[in-house]
Order: structure tokens, then C-alpha cells, then sequence
């Protein structure tokens, strides 16, 4: 029987129960949510500090094979908002080769990891530390986008915090009105434009009807054309896709092969990790946000894991950036009636038609409106009002949510993970050595040489400094110590050697150990360990009513 996951893709049982009429639902899907990926595509591109085109590359390319390799059958996948910060910052200190290469090593490792089944270890980071670093990606992309959302003149923005902050500080005054008035008018549109979901059914009313009609248009979209209209008949002196970047190439991609070597690879380590850490927790929390949705399979975690793996693999080759699944097109697929891996293949093919047919009009995209787009897109990433709650929780989880969130503004995501995670661990074996207990028990009938204590929890590293203490509490006349575990739950190898300190300690002082009602982890580490052999047979029990009885029939 083999250790690894079966690559079996979720598109393949469409083979099975595939009709024409989820087909259909599947194309109306898959097209509404081309439209509201790209606008995004080409923000997330433009936030990350590559060209707008890498946004739309990767998600054609990577959207197409997570639907069609995944193991959901609604995730959409492609360039995600938590990613930009990440990018922005590897791309400045790395360069874009490196960016590449990194995206590619970190799809072999999201591959492996869903190859060894290790999907479900992403499920065991604790949401006080997702909350916490998805709200500090959130800031960290609000605050980049402040520098085209003002229209200022800055020529190479820092990745970091502080230096980000230091440089709007000492620009604020060049604010220009053009550039905020189109900005703040994208984000009132993509905020109050109607939303088809959230509308009464039924309603033959004509204005009902029109408004249903205009809300199936995104408001991301209405923004974004609105603007460059306004832009382009009025002439406002706003910076635009076209003065930054020559506009977006009309055709398919090249491919290009980076000059991946050892050397380089070496120096990678931590974006690798970064990237494949934040695109294994956000293509997973994406899938679970899915299932809750819908009423379909829920999906698989491994094949998901292979299947952005593949992804970030094959994207870099033709200029892409990181891809992972994404909550808002994801859940707009959902809304739109998308129930198979096709409606995210059709978001990736009508997104290649639109850049065929479509892409010299991007010229004249201000980059305001992009900026207030994504100021949106931060907004709704963050879970603020989690902050407002944290009165009603513990110390511990107060602490882990802000240490990790801080972390995460004012380092990088990595190092706020791992600090977390560590705090975590902390937190959790103070609060498992304190549920550990050792409590006198008080039996009738009970020999004057004897003295019973009841063991509760779990008896690991952190506890055992409760049972080193035992043996200078038995002191003279007692000859027999009873350990009663009937409620210890489990034990570890530290647990184990405090135990046999115990037994060799009270032979030493001419006392006995005896154990009473193991469950079946204790009693076979303690077999395993030799504790068994040196206590003897008397010295284990099977309950401490058996034990009673015996030492009381002895004594008559």
C-alpha cells in the first residue's frame, strides 16, 4: 500500500454525472467571473510591482490548470491579494528572475506536500494566527496602494512598514486631486454598486428587473471602465497604465526558461518557503470557504496541494507570478451557478479572448483606479471586527492574534508565522501541564504504610514536574506508594523517565511503586520502557479496587 496521495483530479468524475444543463450554468460562471478577475489580475500584477500582463498570464495559465488539476469542484485560482505584499518584497530584494525561480520551487514543494498527504496539516495552524496575519496583509496592502490612490510622484516605493510610511510622509503634499477623485470614486462604485445575491427574488417590477440586470455587471468592472472613460474625454492628468508600463501585449505569452542553478536555489530558501506556506493556507481556506457554500463534495486537500503546485511550477515559464486559490472569484463562481472544474476553465478562456481582442484599450487604465480597487480588496481581506472581540477571549489567543499581526506589518509574513507558531506551542503546553494533576485519594480501609495518589491528564515534558516532587512527600512510615491512573490519558518519553526516577528514588529509601489501571498508550510505553520489568508484577495493576482487595486480604 503506497504512502503517497493518488493524483486523481476533481474534473475527472464530471465523466460520470455531467449534464448539459450544469454545462451551460457552467459557461455563465465561468465568463461573469473572467470579468471580475480581470481587473484584479491586472491590479494584483501592478501592486506586486511587475508588469500588469504577468497578472493576466498567471491567471489564464494558472487558473485554467488549478481548475482542471484540483481537487475542488468551485475554487478558482490565480494571482491572489495576500500575495502582494509577499511578491513586492522579493521582487525589490531579489529581483524578477529570482521571483521566478522561487514561484517554481515553491510549486515542487506544494507538490510534495500534497504528495505526502500533508494537506491536513495546514488545517492545524491556528486561526488566531490566520486572523492575524491576514489582517496585517491587508494594512500592508492598503498602505502600498496610497501612493497611486494620491496620484504622488515616488519613484521606487520600499517594501517595508516604516520605510513605506517614511516616504508617504515626506510626499503628501503632491497629492493630486485628479488622481483622488478617481480613486475615491472606484472605491464608492465597487462599494454601493448592487449586488445580485443580495436582491429580492421574484420581483416583476421594472425597476427591480433593471436594477438586477445592471448589478450582474461587476462593480470592479464598472469602476474600472467608468474611470478610463473619464480619463480619457476629459484628459485628467492622471498616470495610466500606458505611461507606466506601454499598455499590455495582445497575444499569448512566451515561454522562457529562468536560469535556474544550485547557487541560486540556495539563497531562495525563505521565499520559497513564504510562498509555498502562504499559497498552501490560502488555496486550502479558500477550498473549506467553498464547501461551506455549496452542497457539492467537499474538496480534497492533497489533490489541491498538487494541483497549485503544478501551477506555480509551469506559470513562472511564461512570466507568471504566484497563483493560489482566491476567496472572491471563487465564492462570485459560486453565486454565478459554477458547480464544476469548467466554469474555471472558461474564467481562464474568456480572459485569453479578452487579452486577444481587447488589450491595446488598457492603455488608458489610470492606475487610481486600480488603487482603489485593491483599497477595497484590503478592506475586505482583513477581518477587523476580530479586533473589536478580543476582550471576550484569553490572554494567550490576544496575544498570538496582535503578536502575529504586528509581526507580519512591521516583518514579513514568514517570521510572524513562525512566531506565532511558537507562541502557539508555548501557550499550549502551559495550558496542558496546568489540566496535568496529582491529588491524595482517601480509601477506607487503607494501610497506615500506604499513601494513594490519583494521576489526571496527560503526563508529558511540561507536567513532570509534578511527579519529580512525589517522592519527598512520601516519607516515613509510609512503605508503598499507589499511583492510581485510570484518568491519566497519556504519557511521553519525559513522562516515562520522571516515573523511573520516581521508582529508583523510592527503592532507595526502601519504598515501592505501585501502578493502578493503566490505559492502554501508558501501559504500553511503560512496557516498552522497562519501567514495567523494574516495578514487577506486583508493581502493575489492572484498577485500584483489585489492588485494595489484594493488600487487604495479604494483611489478614
Amino acid at each position: 500500500m503506497t504512502h503517497f496521495h493518488p493524483f486523481r483530479p476533481r474534473a475527472l468524475s464530471l465523466l460520470k454525472d455531467y449534464s448539459r444543463a450544469r454545462f451551460i450554468a457552467d459557461i455563465g460562471a465561468g465568463l461573469t467571473v473572467g470579468i471580475v478577475a480581470l481587473p484584479l489580475a491586472i491590479a494584483f500584477a501592478i501592486a506586486s510591482g511587475v508588469k500588469p500582463e504577468q497578472g493576466i498570464f498567471t491567471a489564464i495559465i494558472a487558473g485554467f490548470l488549478i481548475s482542471l488539476l484540483g481537487g475542488s469542484n468551485v475554487q478558482i485560482g490565480g494571482p491572489a491579494g495576500a500575495f502582494i505584499v509577499i511578491i513586492y518584497g522579493i521582487n525589490q530584494r531579489y529581483g524578477l528572475p529570482n521571483l521566478l525561480i522561487a514561484t517554481i520551487l515553491a510549486g515542487g514543494l506544494l507538490f510534495l506536500m500534497g504528495l505526502l498527504r500533508l494537506g491536513a496539516l495546514v488545517r492545524y495552524i491556528p486561526v488566531s494566527i490566520v486572523i492575524g496575519f491576514t489582517n496585517g496583509i491587508a494594512v500592508l496592502i492598503g498602505l502600498s496602494q496610497l501612493k497611486d490612490f494620491l496620484g504622488l510622484k515616488i519613484a521606487d516605493m520600499p517594501a517595508d512598514f516604516f520605510g513605506q510610511v517614511a516616504v508617504l510622509s515626506q510626499h503628501w503634499r503632491e497629492i493630486s486631486p485628479a488622481a483622488l477623485l478617481i480613486g475615491s470614486a472606484c472605491v464608492a462604485i465597487v462599494l454601493l454598486w448592487p449586488k445580485t445575491y443580495a436582491m429580492q427574488r421574484g420581483s416583476h417590477d421594472l425597476k427591480t428587473q433593471m436594477k438586477r440586470w445592471m448589478s450582474q455587471l461587476p462593480g470592479t468592472v464598472i469602476a474600472l471602465v467608468g474611470a478610463t472613460v473619464a480619463c480619457y474625454a476629459f484628459k485628467l492628468p492622471v498616470e495610466t497604465i500606458g505611461s507606466r508600463f506601454g499598455g499590455i501585449p495582445q497575444g499569448l505569452p512566451s515561454f522562457a526558461l529562468p536560469a535556474l542553478s544550485w547557487d541560486t536555489a540556495r539563497l531562495l530558501v525563505i521565499p520559497t518557503l513564504t510562498i509555498a506556506l502562504l499559497g498552501a493556507i490560502e488555496s486550502l481556506l479558500c477550498a473549506r470557504v467553498a464547501d461551506n457554500l455549496t452542497e457539492l463534495p467537499r474538496h480534497d486537500p492533497n489533490q489541491e496541494l498538487m494541483a497549485q503546485g503544478v501551477a506555480n511550477i509551469v506559470t513562472p515559464f511564461f512570466g507568471g507570478i504566484p497563483a493560489t486559490g482566491t476567496i472572491a472569484r471563487t465564492v462570485t463562481n459560486v453565486r454565478a451557478g459554477g458547480s464544476s472544474p469548467v466554469a474555471g476553465m472558461v474564467h481562464a478562456l474568456s480572459l485569453l479572448l479578452i487579452v486577444l481582442v481587447a488589450a491595446p484599450l488598457a492603455v488608458h487604465i489610470p492606475l487610481a483606479a486600480l488603487a482603489g480597487i485593491l483599497l477595497v480588496v484590503a478592506w475586505n481581506m482583513g477581518e477587523w471586527h476580530e479586533f473589536a472581540r478580543l476582550r471576550h477571549f484569553s490572554l494567550p489567543y490576544r496575544t498570538i492574534l496582535l503578536g502575529t499581526f504586528v509581526l507580519t506589518v512591521v516583518f514579513d509574513l514568514t517570521v510572524a508565522v513562525e512566531v506565532g507558531l511558537i507562541l502557539a506551542c508555548v501557550f499550549f503546553i502551559y495550558r496542558m501541564s496546568t489540566l496535568f494533576r496529582v491529588e491524595p485519594v482517601a480509601l477506607p480501609g487503607l494501610a497506615a504504610d500506604t499513601q494513594v495518589m490519583r494521576l489526571y491528564g496527560s503526563l508529558f515534558f511540561g507536567a513532570v514536574g509534578k511527579v519529580e516532587g512525589l517522592a519527598e512527600q512520601v516519607k516515613p512510615p509510609c512503605r508503598v506508594l499507589v499511583l492510581d491512573t485510570e484518568k491519566l490519558i497519556s504519557i511521553d518519553t519525559s513522562g516515562l523517565d520522571a516515573l523511573q526516577q520516581l521508582q529508583r528514588t523510592l527503592q532507595r529509601q526502601g519504598q515501592a511503586l505501585v501502578l493502578c489501571g493503566l490505559n492502554p498508550q501508558p501501559a504500553s510505553l511503560i512496557q516498552r520502557g522497562g519501567l514495567a520489568d523494574a516495578l514487577g508484577p506486583e508493581g502493575i495493576q489492572p484498577d485500584l479496587s483489585t489492588w485494595l482487595r489484594q493488600s487487604q486480604a495479604s494483611a489478614l
